[in-house]
C-alpha cells in the first residue's frame, strides 16, 4: 500500500485518483491536525474518508510500500507544514522506502530555496529561510526574468539517462508543468530536463533509484503521466 502525505499544500485528490487507478489497494492519506501537531483523520470528502488514516506516523510510514509527496505553493509554507512528518519521512527514505516528490514535493527534497531566503524580491534578503529535507544537494531558484512566470502548460521532456521511472516514456513526450521556481542540483541527480528559458531539471533521482522528484504533474499529464505513476508503483512492488 502507498502513502500520500497531505500537508495542506495543494489538492491531493487528483494524485489519489491517479494512484487508485493503478494500485491494487487505494493509497492511504496521512495528515495532521492544524496547530496541534497530533495525528488525526483528515477532514476529507466522503469519497476519501475510508482511506484516510490516523495513528503514529512513524509506524505507518515504515509499513508503506512507497510514499508520495505532492504539493503546490511556497517553499517556506511547505517545509513548515511538513515538519510533523519530517523525522518519519527521513527515516523511511534512509531505509529505502520508495519516495516520489511532485512539483513542490520535488523542491522540498533540496537543501534550500531562493524563495524562502528572499521572497519575491530577490534584491533584499528576508532571512536565512527554511531548510529543505536535504535529500539532494542544491537549491531552488526562481524562473528567469525573460520567461512568463509562473510556467503553466505542456512541455517536452528531454531524457538524459535511463530510469525505471521513465519506462515507456520517449524523448519529446509532453508533460504538464505549473511552477515559478526550479531546482538547481549541486551534483549529478538529473534524469530528464525540459526547456523553459533555460534547461530545467524535470526528473531527478538518487543513484539507487529509491527517491524521485518530478517538477511536472504526472497526475495531470494524461496517459504519459499515468505511465509515470504506474512505473513508480512498479518500483514500490519490487
Amino acid at each position: 500500500m502507498l502513502a500520500i502525505i497531505d500537508y495542506r499544500m495543494g489538492n491531493i485528490f487528483s494524485v489519489f485518483n491517479a494512484l487508485k487507478r493503478v494500485c491494487n489497494a487505494p493509497p492511504r492519506i496521512f495528515t495532521v491536525s492544524e496547530g496541534s501537531g497530533g495525528e488525526r483523520a483528515a477532514d476529507m470528502p466522503s469519497a476519501l474518508a475510508s482511506v484516510t488514516v490516523s495513528g503514529e506516523i512513524h509506524d505507518f510510514l515504515e509499513e508503506m510500500e512507497g510514499i508520495v509527496l505532492p504539493g503546490v505553493g511556497a517553499f517556506d509554507d511547505g517545509i513548515r507544514n511538513l515538519q510533523p512528518f519530517r523525522a518519519a519521512l527521513l527515516k523511511a527514505i534512509s531505509e529505502g522506502v520508495p519516495f516520489l516528490g511532485i512539483c513542490l514535493g520535488m523542491q522540498l527534497l533540496f537543501e534550500e530555496s531562493e524563495e524562502s531566503m528572499f521572497g519575491r524580491d530577490s534584491s533584499q534578503r528576508k532571512n536565512e529561510g527554511e531548510k529543505g529535507l536535504g535529500i539532494f544537494r542544491g537549491k531552488v531558484v526562481r524562473l528567469h526574468a525573460d520567461v512568463r512566470v509562473p510556467h503553466i502548460g505542456w512541455n517536452r521532456l528531454h531524457i538524459h539517462r535511463p530510469s525505471a521511472l521513465l519506462e515507456g516514456i520517449s524523448e519529446g513526450d509532453f508533460f504538464y508543468f505549473a511552477h515559478s521556481f526550479f531546482c538547481v542540483p549541486a551534483n549529478d541527480v538529473v534524469v530528464a530536463t525540459t526547456e523553459y528559458g533555460s534547461e530545467i531539471p524535470a526528473v531527478v533521482s538518487n543513484d539507487s533509484e529509491t527517491v524521485f522528484g518530478v517538477q511536472f504533474h504526472p497526475e495531470k499529464s494524461s496517459k504519459k503521466g499515468l505511465q509515470i505513476i504506474k512505473n513508480f508503483v512498479k518500483i514500490c512492488k519490487k
